[in-house]
């Protein structure tokens, strides 16, 4: 006479001990354990709760007229490769960002937003579709008034020296840290790594703060040759 005790014979086993009538302990029997579960992957939709998800951009009257020459070139990649509905709202004025049950992933939404605002600010397409390729490139913005406050003359003097003679200078920032540089009046865009904005944003700064062009070019080089070594 034997009987199962249902004590297992050591933690993570799949054995159960049996034991006789007078206790006496006999060989473990192997009990199966289930199939372990195979869910399938939710769907970006799935994740947000079966909603449909919006962003929406303002456009600045400036920019309205450069909106509709480059609708296309907007439209087709955020319709096309992230599958989401795009349409320009004339009332408002602004771009209308939603998904659809077809976007393959949750983070298009922001991807082609943030591609929209930074051609609001000015960069080119070609430029800015770049944030919708790499998940490491960043738009940061800041006034000269941040680095410093100047007024008049002095203002006027910071800006030329930022762009330089038929925007030498601003050409030569872009190409040394790889970034690319928006001069729109007293704001200053910045499109990169984090890296590298960090690199032409000290140049950027010091130009403002009055140091000569030579100067910042020299330590330029010097950084961006750090950085490509790092690369």
């Amino acid at each position: 006479m034997s009987s199962l005790a249902g004590i297992p014979t050591g933690a993570g086993r799949n054995e159960i001990e049996t034991r006789d009538g007078n206790g006496a302990r006999l060989a473990a029997a192997a009990v199966p354990l289930p199939p372990r579960p195979d869910f399938a992957p939710l769907t970006a939709r799935e994740m947000s709760g079966n909603k449909a998800e919006f962003r929406k951009v303002n456009i600045p009257p400036h920019r309205y007229t450069p909106l509709k020459e480059h609708w296309m070139a907007i439209y087709t990649p955020i319709h096309d490769t992230l599958k989401l509905d795009i349409r320009m709202n004339l009332q408002a004025r602004r771009v209308e960002l939603k998904t659809t049950p077809e976007t393959p992933d949750i983070s298009a939404l922001q991807k082609a937003a943030d591609f929209v605002h930074a051609f609001v600010l000015g960069f080119d397409v070609a430029d800015a579709i770049a944030l919708l390729r790499l998940d490491d490139l960043f738009v940061e913005s800041f006034e000269i008034k941040d680095v410093k406050t100047l007024r008049g003359e002095h203002l006027s003097r910071a800006i030329g020296r930022l762009s330089g003679k038929g925007g030498r200078t601003k050409f030569a920032i872009e190409n040394s840290t790889r970034t690319r540089i928006v001069i729109a009046d007293t704001k200053i865009h910045i499109l990169g790594s984090y890296a590298n904005i960090k690199v032409a944003r000290d140049a950027l700064c010091s130009l403002i703060m009055g140091s000569p062009a030579g100067k910042v070019y020299s330590k330029l080089r010097t950084v961006s040759a750090r950085l490509a070594e790092k690369a």
